[in-house]
């Protein structure tokens, strides 16, 4: 389970983020919905540790930055990062060294060839396109099996096999029970599987709402997201 709690980062006088609170709970898939610079990718980098912030982030219970929280979650940025001088096979061996795993070499060969990167097993990092350092990035992030997932802008620069791949998975590890936090500004990617829904602007929620709750008012969830984005959320 993820939890914040009155978590705002500030950059000085800019508030990013503001007084936010949510939970995700196990099996369950969380969005944030937002035009550039609502701050979606702010919270997300609050979450997992790579900015300060003032408030609380639970990871299953642990503070978000503790050893414990470090050990369960994943995380798949917007832009991968890989090491330029380690090979695809590498960056896996890599992670599977820094969190200790052992009888990893299965589920990472299943990984590979269910993203179309068998054959990029020598490869270099620096000789991968964005959309194959993405899917390096996808790999090295769930390799360790993770109880809680977050995904900035997954299907940025993936070609149309790995995002059917990345979806597939996304429904797997929900009914295996992993938490996952999915930030997009895509609605027609995660209109088939998402269970709540945050839509952000500038640094809060807008508002906040369920599939069951849409489906009851027989609305989409990209009328609401224009109702809001479109209108200043006047009105609502």
């Amino acid at each position: 389970m993820l939890k914040v709690n009155h978590v705002t980062k500030r950059y000085g006088k800019v508030i990013a983020n503001k007084d936010l609170n949510f939970e995700v709970t196990e099996g369950q898939i969380a969005i944030l919905l937002g035009p550039n610079g609502a701050g979606k990718s702010t919270i997300i980098k609050c979450i997992v540790g790579l900015l300060r912030f003032d408030g609380e982030i639970l990871i299953n219970g642990h503070p978000n930055k503790s050893q414990g929280a470090k050990k369960i979650i994943g995380y798949i940025p917007e832009m991968p990062c890989l090491y330029p001088l380690l090979t695809v096979e590498e960056h896996l061996e890599f992670i599977a060294r820094a969190y200790d795993l052992t009888g990893w070499e299965p589920y990472a060969d299943e990984l590979l060839k269910r993203f179309e990167l068998d054959d990029k097993r020598k490869k270099l990092g620096s000789e991968l396109s964005k959309g194959m350092q993405q899917k390096v990035s996808i790999c090295c992030g769930i390799l360790h099996r993770p109880k809680v997932v977050v995904f900035d802008e997954p299907l940025v620069g993936l070609d149309p096999h790995a995002i059917k791949q990345l979806k597939h998975l996304l429904i797997e590890l929900k009914e295996q029970g992993t938490t996952l936090l999915i930030s997009t500004h895509m609605l027609d990617s995660v209109e088939e599987y998402w269970d709540i829904a945050h839509i952000m602007q500038e640094g809060s929620f807008a508002a906040t709402t369920t599939r069951l709750e849409m489906e009851k008012r027989g609305e989409s969830l990209e009328e609401l997201f224009f109702s809001i984005t479109e209108n200043d959320g006047k009105g609502l």
